[in-house]
């Protein structure tokens, strides 16, 4: 008997093993509900105002450039000038400043319909390759962006690299240029860590078909913050990606003139190109989601908080004591 004992796998009592521990079992009665519904709806909608005006204090301005800056004659083949190196892509945009902006303003390039989260678009990249330079030959997830026909490693290889965004902005106003600052527009995890400072391009876009940008050769791959930017690859097809800084206020009402590099070939699979010039607040860019969320999750508490009031006053329902039930009963002595 004692052996059996010894040897069985019966847990040894306690009141946590046996699920016996005191326990919070509330009762939802109409007046903690009402209560719950306006103290959440008391809450969020002050939240959402606040939300609401802080994205309305950013001013942002929006300009789509890709079909203004086709030439009249190729309106009907967008992607034959595009593609054509001897024909000036110049195109100069004018853009009119509705409220003062204040510095830092945030210059950035949006894409729509441009799928950077495809699969295949994803994998095909070295992140050793990146931060290594012992690991030019790493090249087995960059198909075909992998090598020259040589046979030469590509540095940095992939389809992301390949099509890095290649269109340019110049800004002015008042006949004064407006500078534009590409640097801290990374990440600094990714300049530290992901791209290596002893890492070089090398056979970069020298095939036969150039997918976007060229790079410096002379410039590691971690001062290169254009290419760091554009490999942070988007989650959604409409992005937007941050090109650089202007750190001078500009005027409401001030007239900006853009002179824009119109290289970058989204015709083939229909995409956009817009030009955005933003300032931000504590709560970032211009995002109207957020206070719209918190005001209708607010209206909707104190909405239903009011209906349980008239349903609670005018057809009020029987509830038994809730001290009878057996949780709260004193244990007999």
């Amino acid at each position: 008997m004692d052996q059996k004992n010894k040897n069985s796998k019966k847990p040894s009592y306690s009141r946590f093993s046996q699920q016996e521990l005191s326990a919070w079992k509330p009762i939802l009665t109409p007046g903690w509900v009402i209560a719950s519904f306006l103290t959440i709806g008391a809450l969020f909608i002050p939240v959402g105002l606040v939300a609401l005006s802080a994205s309305d204090a950013v001013v942002e301005i929006v300009d789509r450039y890709d079909e203004e800056c086709i030439p009249d004659a190729y309106s009907m083949d967008p992607e034959s000038f595009i593609q054509n190196p001897d024909i000036k892509k110049t195109c100069v945009r004018s853009l009119r400043v509705p409220k003062k902006m204040v510095a830092p303003i945030f210059v950035y390039y949006q894409l729509e319909n441009f799928y950077q989260n495809h699969r295949r678009f994803v994998k095909s990249r070295s992140d050793k390759q990146l931060r290594d330079p012992e690991a030019n030959n790493d090249t087995y997830h960059c198909f075909p962006e992998a090598r020259t026909s040589d046979g030469k490693p590509i540095v940095p290889c992939g389809l992301i690299a390949w099509s890095l965004f290649n269109d340019t902005y110049k800004l002015s106003t008042r006949g004064k240029p407006l500078t534009i600052n590409k640097k801290g527009i990374a990440w600094k995890s990714d300049t530290e860590v992901k791209f290596g400072s002893n890492v070089y391009p090398k056979d970069f876009q020298k095939g036969g078909l150039i997918g976007g940008a060229k790079l410096d050769e002379k410039v590691p791959l971690s001062e290169q913050e254009d290419l760091i930017v554009w490999m942070r690859t988007a989650a959604l097809p409409n992005f937007r990606k941050l090109y650089g800084k202007i750190d001078t206020d500009l005027e409401a009402h001030e007239t900006i003139k853009a002179e824009v590099e119109n290289n970058y070939n989204t015709y083939k699979f229909g995409g956009r190109k817009k030009l955005v010039l933003s300032t931000t607040t504590w709560i970032g860019g211009k995002n109207d989601f957020l206070g719209v969320a918190y005001i209708t999750v607010g209206g909707l508490c104190l909405f239903m908080a009011i209906n349980f009031i008239l349903l609670y006053v005018f057809r009020p329902r029987r509830l038994g004591d809730p001290s009878y039930l057996s949780w709260n009963r004193l244990p007999v002595a």
